[in-house]
């Protein structure tokens, strides 16, 4: 995969106004739901913190994966998630509160977790002559940079200016997704000669990653007891993860171009899967619902 201006300049700038904007995003009663329903929410992290990287550890051995997909497939699952999640649970009237809960607290978590993951991922699949390296402390800066300044500079923006905030982060939410599909697509673009490559060493274990944490997150959200709402969020929430910050951090901040394959691939995958999800899950919940008012 190149590594060009593309992903040096175009991709940091754009998740730095996508971030922004869910900074813009972010009101107190969202960090009020944060109480109101602690069971679903602490699930739902303990499903992304911990879960998520279990299952890419499990498939990039059981898969066989090379030593630096198996470590881009183990960065996918250390992001967090991110707008298209909330945007799918708006969409589909999953728990929006939830979901914008867990995308926050996943966001401030994960630049502390995923160094020291990805590190131990590093060291677990190196191999004699081709080892791997992580700078923990000065990925961690560089990580805070990438996600918190700019949520942290959308919160200020919009607690000094909240009539401009109310009008400017509707729009910036509507055009994040678009932004991520314009990035993937270009990087598609970009590497087109490429991309049958790409879908043939790491498309099934990208796959499988989104189908299976997405199952797995609506299994543990429904053996819990939780309403279907919020069944729907951690669902969402556990099974798609920013995958163009995975391509982003390979591609600038480890340097490696193969480790961001993954990312590439799994961006595709998830708006789709994502999308066809949420839909038969709605479709499924309607039907439940006509079917006890005509009890």
């Amino acid at each position: 995969m190149q590594i060009d201006i593309l992903t040096k300049v175009v991709l940091p700038l754009a998740l730095f106004i996508i971030m922004f904007g869910m900074g813009l995003g972010l009101k107190k009663k969202d960090f009020g739901a944060l109480f109101l329903s602690p069971k679903a929410l602490i699930l739902g992290l303990t499903c992304q913190m911990l879960l998520l990287p279990m299952v890419a550890f499990l498939l990039a051995m059981g898969l066989k994966l090379s030593s630096e997909l198996a470590i881009g497939l183990i960065l996918v699952a250390c992001c967090p998630g991110g707008v298209t999640s909330n945007l799918y649970t708006y969409l589909f009237k999953g728990d929006l509160a939830l979901s914008i809960s867990l995308t926050t607290l996943a966001t401030f978590i994960s630049p502390f977790t995923l160094p020291f993951i990805v590190h131990f991922a590093m060291s677990s699949f190196s191999v004699p002559g081709n080892e791997f390296t992580l700078p923990i402390v000065k990925t961690i800066i560089q990580m805070l940079a990438i996600t918190l300044l700019p949520v942290t500079v959308g919160m200020l923006f919009n607690n000094l200016k909240p009539h401009l905030s109310s009008k400017i982060e509707p729009l910036i939410r509507r055009l994040s997704s678009v932004f991520l599909v314009i990035i993937v697509v270009a990087i598609i673009h970009k590497n087109a000669d490429l991309m049958f490559s790409f879908f043939a060493t790491s498309g099934l274990a990208t796959l499988t990653l989104n189908l299976t944490t997405l199952m797995l997150g609506l299994f543990f959200a429904k053996i819990s007891g939780l309403s279907q709402p919020q069944q729907m969020s951690i669902a969402i929430e556990v099974g798609l993860q920013n995958g163009t910050l995975a391509i982003l951090i390979a591609s600038t901040l480890i340097n490696n171009p193969t480790m961001a394959i993954p990312g590439a691939t799994y961006s595709l995958f998830m708006f789709l899967t994502g999308y066809i999800f949420c839909y038969l899950f709605s479709a499924h919940s309607n039907k439940q619902v006509r079917l006890i008012k005509n009890v």
